[in-house]
């Protein structure tokens, strides 16, 4: 083993990328023949908008919209689009076209903070495993539309006494009428009326057939085949377009970035002519708009969480498609149609989604707020029994949950190159001729370890790890990674860098953007995230609260994930030579590998830094060494 140590580990993992034979997936005609690039812009701008656009922008943003004042919540809404979404979004995009890496090798401008890239990759993985769960649930449900009527638009045999095909009046302990779902008057005749839990068939069709959900967390049951199989589905069609890496999902994401729109056209025109579609659209963004609530402080909590999280920031998606581009590409134009695409795709749907929620709100003589959900809620149950009601209902039912499926397959695509991509940066030896292995043994373990999401508990571990992994955690990931780039790496060298792409600009095309990057989007971050960590309410799944061990899971998940930043600080700092101040110095300042990834890009700017650096004698053995790689 001595023969075989540190030093032959080295130079497998850290040897200079030029040495790699060419991996085949990698076009003639790119630019970079040794990494690959996008086929072509169009490739990468829909691969970006697939990525962005997902299924928070179905089921979350109509929700909050209804919420939060309606038409009056597109107001603070746009404003924290272009005063948080737009700058880090360009942010992450410059920083991984750059440098042409992922989300880890990026911080070899920081060598320090290099625990932020891994917690980012970590952050993906994770989520990768129950947005594959997501996207068996939407094949399931399309698979059980090939049937007339849907099995869910009536109670059937699998249904229990609590089931209603025709929901009626019910009253609560207090003795108040909760829902007249009949259309005759109806009243509570005393304070002491018992609590009738009347479900609709498609409620029981998710908790009973779909699910086939336990009483809680602590019951696991066994594994529901119809959605393992589906889960297989799921991680054999990523597995599929990922074959080849960006080569061959680049050419995927021509029809499953443009079929969504297809299909809330579809939905929207067929909505609007539907009897009751304009109360629920009054609802959305109509005169029922509340402009009082832009008074709220929670309401613009809200507009900025939903345009933060539904534009992927912090997840590490957006630094590696990229990294794929050409090195002169523009990105500052690619960041307004990507960021502006979403926020129109959440608009958009949301007209789709009220419209029909308004149909069923009319045909059940209730106001629109009672069918109103947001998540699993609205895409499973609200939604679908919608859908149950109207003419050639299966056809609808299939569209609906087809766009569900390439929306969440969009994502999905982005979250595995994030993985693939960081190992193969990471060692260029061992996977640059294995991609297509790397890609199936990737969407295997997926697949291995979204089973237990796949039990008779599983939707109580899907929603925990939304609800502790990819929420506030993103806040911390995002923070740091704008103080990196800003303030360590430095705010005025990372525009440099940007104008070696982009050309120079004036001081006052920068002066918006310093002020984003430097003030106004840390700070509206750190708000955000000290009021997401106040309102912290304990995890639940509905009315069924988690067990204690559940709660303490979710946050070992979270520290699991922020502890990479410390660790690997410290461990950087110890491996660095010289003093506590030097170490520390050294450590903020970029390594030597941190440049374009071509000579022909690098100019006389980086050549002069290096040589400045050799005159001034700075560490070159440990610090080469734990800067070239994850550590």
């Amino acid at each position: 083993m001595r023969k075989y140590g540190w030093d032959s580990f080295k130079d497998l993992i850290f040897s200079n990328p030029a040495a790699v034979d060419q991996d085949p997936p990698v076009g003639e005609g790119d630019e970079n023949t040794e990494r690959g690039n996008w086929a072509s812009k169009r490739e990468y701008i829909l691969s970006t908008i697939g990525y962005a656009v997902g299924l928070g922008n179905i089921w979350r943003f109509p929700y909050l919209a209804y919420k939060n004042g309606g038409g009056a919540f597109l107001i603070p809404y746009f404003v924290m689009l272009v005063v948080t979404g737009i700058p880090l979004f360009f942010l992450e995009s410059a920083f991984g076209q750059f440098c042409s890496q992922g989300p880890i090798n990026v911080w070899r401008a920081v060598p320090l903070l290099q625990g932020v890239g891994i917690a980012m990759l970590m952050v993906t993985l994770i989520v990768s495993i129950y947005y594959n769960v997501i996207i068996a649930y939407s094949l399931y449900y399309m698979f059980a539309s090939f049937q007339s009527p849907l099995p869910w638009s009536q109670c059937l045999s699998w249904a229990d006494s609590n089931c209603n095909n025709t929901p009626i009046a019910y009253c609560n302990v207090s003795g108040v009428l909760v829902a007249n779902w009949t259309q005759e008057n109806s009243t509570c005749p005393s304070s002491n009326t018992i609590t009738v839990p009347v479900q609709s068939p498609s409620e029981q069709y998710w908790d009973r057939v779909a699910l086939q959900r336990s009483s809680s967390m602590d019951e696991t049951g066994p594994v529901v085949w119809h959605l393992a199989l589906c889960l297989l589905l799921s991680s054999i069609i990523v597995g599929a377009a990922l074959i080849r890496g960006i080569k061959s999902s680049g050419k995927v994401v021509y029809f499953t970035a443009t079929f969504p729109y297809v299909v809330i056209l579809i939905l929207l025109i067929r909505g609007v002519t539907l009897e009751g579609a304009r109360d629920g659209i009054e609802f959305y963004i109509g005169s029922q708009s509340n402009l009082t609530k832009l008074t709220e402080a929670q309401v613009w909590k809200d507009a900025a969480t939903q345009t933060f999280y539904s534009l992927s920031i912090g997840w590490g998606g957006v630094m590696t498609l990229a990294s794929y581009n050409n090195f002169h590409n523009n990105m500052f134009k690619d960041s307004f149609v990507v960021t502006l695409t979403n926020a129109g795709t959440s608009v958009l749907a949301g007209f789709a989604i009220f419209s029909i929620l308004g149909h069923m709100a009319h045909i059940y003589k209730m106001p629109v707020g009672e069918v109103v959900k947001e998540g699993f809620g609205l895409a499973f149950i609200a939604y679908p029994d919608a859908l149950s009601k109207l003419p050639v209902s299966p056809l609808w039912s299939i569209l609906f949950f087809f766009m569900l499926l390439t929306v969440g397959l969009d994502s999905q695509f982005a979250g595995i190159e994030v993985i693939t991509t960081c190992l193969l940066d990471a060692f260029p030896k061992v996977f640059k001729s294995k991609r297509a292995l790397l890609t199936i043994t990737t969407c295997s373990i997926l697949y291995l370890l979204g089973l237990p999401c796949v039990t008779r508990a599983g939707i109580y571990w899907v929603t925990l790890i939304d609800q502790f992994v990819a929420s506030w955690v993103l806040l911390f990931l995002a923070l740091f990674e704008i103080i990196g780039v800003a303030y360590i790496y430095g705010g005025n060298r990372f525009i440099k860098d940007i104008e070696m792409m982009l050309g120079e600009k004036s001081f006052a095309f920068w002066l918006w953007w310093r002020a984003c990057w430097f003030f106004i989007s840390p700070a509206i971050i750190v708000v955000i995230l000290i009021w997401s960590l106040i309102t912290f309410t304990p995890p639940s799944y509905g009315a069924v609260q988690y067990p204690a061990w559940g709660s303490a899971l979710g946050w070992c998940m979270a520290l699991f994930i922020l502890l990479w930043i410390p660790v690997i600080a410290v461990y950087k700092l110890m491996r660095a030579e010289g003093g506590p101040w030097k170490r520390l110095k050294s450590m903020c300042s970029p390594a030597e590998e941190w440049h374009p990834y071509l000579d022909a890009h690098r100019g006389e700017r980086y050549s002069e830094e290096r040589s400045r650096k050799n005159l001034e004698h700075q560490p070159k053995v440990n610090v080469k060494v734990i800067s070239s790689s994850w550590l």
